[in-house]
This record gives C-alpha cells, sequence and structure tokens, in this order.
C-alpha cells in the first residue's frame, strides 16, 4: 500500500453513511448520484459504505454502479459482529449480501468493522481474518483491512497478529488527537510503524467541528480566509503522514462543493495554519467543566487503579457528542481499570491534587458515564 502514501493522491473520501434523505426518510438517490457524478469530475474515486449503513449499499448501486466504469472509482464496504445474536454463518453471508446490494462485482477495500475491546475476539472466534484473506485470494477483495475504535495497545496487538493488512481506518481529528478515550495521534503513530496506510473516519467529529464551540469559531474567524470551519479539520487529517484518505460523510450537493472547493487542488497546511490549529486545540482544551491539568498525581496511590485525568478528559468533551460515542470513549479509558463507580472514596487523590479539585464529588458525577 505505500504507494497511497504519494503527495499527489486525491485525499478525499466519499462516505456514504448520511446520505441525503427525501421525505419520506428514503436515499436520495437522485441527488447522491449528481454528487457521485461531481466527485468523480473532479477526481475523486474513494466511495465507503457498509452493510450497517441502512439503504446505502443499495443507493450507491444505483448512483454509481449503475452508472460509471468499473475502473473509474474504488468501492469499499465493512462487515460488523455488534451483537450476541451474530453467528460465524450470518457474519460472513454480510459479505455475499454486501455483493449482492452494490452489485459491484468485488470489493477494491474490505473492511472487519469497528473493532473495539467489547467484540475484537469474536472476529478471531467467526474466522474472519482467514475468511477476507480467502476472499481476496479469489478476487473479490483487493484490499483488506479494519476499522478500529480502541486503545493503541490493542491496535499494536492487532497489526501484530495480523502483519498482512493493507489498511486501518482510524478516528482522527484535531479534538481527539491527544483524547484519551480516542488516541487519535497515538493510534496514527502505530500504524505508520506498522507501515500501514490508514483511511481517516470522523475528521469533523460527527459534525461538531463543523459547527464547533464559540471559542474554537473565533480562532479560525480571525484569520478570515473564508473556508468553512469543517475545512480546517479535513486540511488536518490530509496533512498527516500515511494517510489514504479522509472519509467525509456528505449529506448534500452543497457539502460536496464546499469539499472540493478545498480538496480538489489540496495543499497541506503549512506552519502558520498548524499554529493556528493548535490555538484551536487550545480553546477546545479551554472549555472545561473539571479543570483538571492531567498530572496524573491523584492516580498514583489510587487503591482502584481509576483513571481519574482521562475518566475527567472523556467528561469534558462529551459536550454535543451522541451517547454512544461518549460511551465507547469511556470503555476504551477504563478498560482493565477501575471505574468512577470504584471510588472508596478513600481521600488520597484529592489529598495529592494541586488543583485541589473535590476528586470524589466529580467521580460520582461521573458515574452518569456508566449507565
Amino acid at each position: 500500500m505505500s504507494d497511497y502514501f504519494g503527495k499527489d493522491t486525491f485525499k478525499l473520501g466519499f462516505g456514504l453513511m448520511r446520505l441525503p434523505r427525501l421525505a419520506d426518510g428514503s436515499i436520495d438517490v437522485d441527488q447522491t448520484a449528481q454528487m457521485a457524478d461531481l466527485f468523480l469530475a473532479s477526481g475523486g474515486t474513494y466511495f465507503d459504505t457498509a452493510y450497517a449503513y441502512g439503504g446505502s449499499e443499495e443507493a450507491i448501486r444505483k448512483a454509481l454502479v449503475e452508472r460509471h466504469p468499473r475502473d473509474s472509482y474504488t468501492l469499499a464496504t465493512k462487515l460488523i459482529v455488534n451483537n450476541d445474536s451474530y453467528t460465524e454463518e450470518t457474519a460472513k453471508q454480510e459479505f455475499y449480501t454486501s455483493l449482492e446490494r452494490t452489485g459491484a462485482g468485488y470489493f477494491d477495500f474490505y473492511l472487519l468493522h469497528a473493532l473495539t475491546r467489547i467484540n475484537y475476539r469474536k472476529y478471531d472466534d467467526f474466522h474472519l481474518w482467514d475468511f477476507v484473506r480467502e476472499q481476496k485470494e479469489k478476487g473479490l477483495i483487493r484490499h483488506y483491512g479494519f476499522s478500529f475504535h480502541a486503545d493503541p495497545e490493542l491496535l499494536e496487538e492487532l497489526l501484530n497478529a495480523h502483519p498482512d493488512v493493507d489498511f486501518v481506518q482510524l478516528q482522527l481529528n484535531y479534538a481527539d488527537w491527544e483524547n484519551p478515550g480516542v488516541a487519535s495521534r497515538a493510534n496514527l503513530e502505530i500504524c505508520k510503524k506498522h507501515g500501514k496506510a490508514v483511511v481517516v473516519m470522523e475528521p469533523v467529529k460527527g459534525g461538531l467541528l463543523a459547527d464547533p464551540i464559540d471559542a474554537v469559531k473565533a480562532v479560525f474567524d480571525k484569520e478570515q480566509t473564508g473556508r468553512s470551519y469543517a475545512s480546517w479539520a479535513i486540511r488536518f487529517c490530509a496533512s498527516q503522514d500515511h494517510i489514504l484518505t479522509v472519509l467525509s460523510g456528505m449529506s448534500s450537493l452543497a457539502q460536496m462543493e464546499d469539499n472540493l472547493s478545498y480538496m480538489k487542488d489540496f495543499r497541506p497546511l503549512d506552519a502558520h495554519e498548524q499554529d493556528v490549529i493548535l490555538a484551536a486545540q487550545a480553546a477546545l482544551n479551554g472549555d472545561q467543566s473539571i479543570a483538571c491539568t492531567g498530572c496524573r498525581y491523584c492516580t498514583k496511590g489510587c487503591p482502584m487503579n481509576i483513571p481519574i485525568p482521562d475518566i475527567f478528559t472523556v467528561e469534558n468533551r462529551k459536550k454535543g457528542s451522541p451517547e454512544f460515542r461518549t460511551k465507547r470513549e469511556y470503555t476504551i479509558v477504563t478498560q482493565n481499570k477501575g471505574k468512577a463507580s470504584d471510588c472508596i472514596q478513600c481521600g488520597q487523590c484529592e489529598a495529592a491534587c494541586p488543583q485541589h479539585l473535590p476528586i470524589i464529588e466529580l467521580l460520582e458525577q461521573c458515574r452518569a458515564l456508566e449507565d
């Protein structure tokens, strides 16, 4: 996959999770087709769907596959195992269902979807790594990888166990760059160490960075570039090394036009723009209800091994985030460690805290993250 690290590669990918909808709730195939046409005409090729994206695979068959030569685009889709009702047979059937829905004949990129600490062993138990390798050998998959929502230690473990994967899809954005519940920077560094191409998901954190808090808006508004807030977030991701593409889940032709306005002739962030991103990160981090500095003095003697600063980070970052994402980040930071509810109120943390925070009271507040 080293070919994809070239600076000239078109860095924007068309994410098909949030396609435009009609009044009756169905996908607007006509508008999706217009978006696909404009994307291709501008040099884009990477389309990303999934078995679990309701109606998306069928829509892209009509909007793209049936209307354009197969060698004019690349198509990615995904196989997910996310609850106890799945069996090895039903999981593998997703692949064949996706082939039928899309009519694509083969997939350029195929992913084991949304691996976490909670579900990753099922992909082993169901022999899905071997299954996708077999499909690659048959020519039904050109490149295979996995999308990932967990800690750097697990990512390292997976890449050591499966060194033949071609790429990894990571949640990466400037808001989560050092967020312990996402670990964008650390996970990217692990992929770089293993020489894996990276597909970026959540570059605008589910839309939160397309309409950020006022303090962040002020940082970007000061630059008077006329660019959207989303453009800063997407260009930040595309400027990193080892990036295959940055997915944007576009819901309208207007969003496609905005993204193409700065990605058609992509230019990495320059030194000044990198400083602007740092200022935006500082503004985002400054919006904290819990004024924890992350010194970690409180954790050294905690008898319950509670990662107190990491829990506070998740609590501070949950503003505006969907509940599922906040719970996922909390699960990551407390994996194999104590939870907020495990606090025995011994008080050693409060005695060690240089900020004199009421940590016991704050952990009580954070218990809601577990509900």
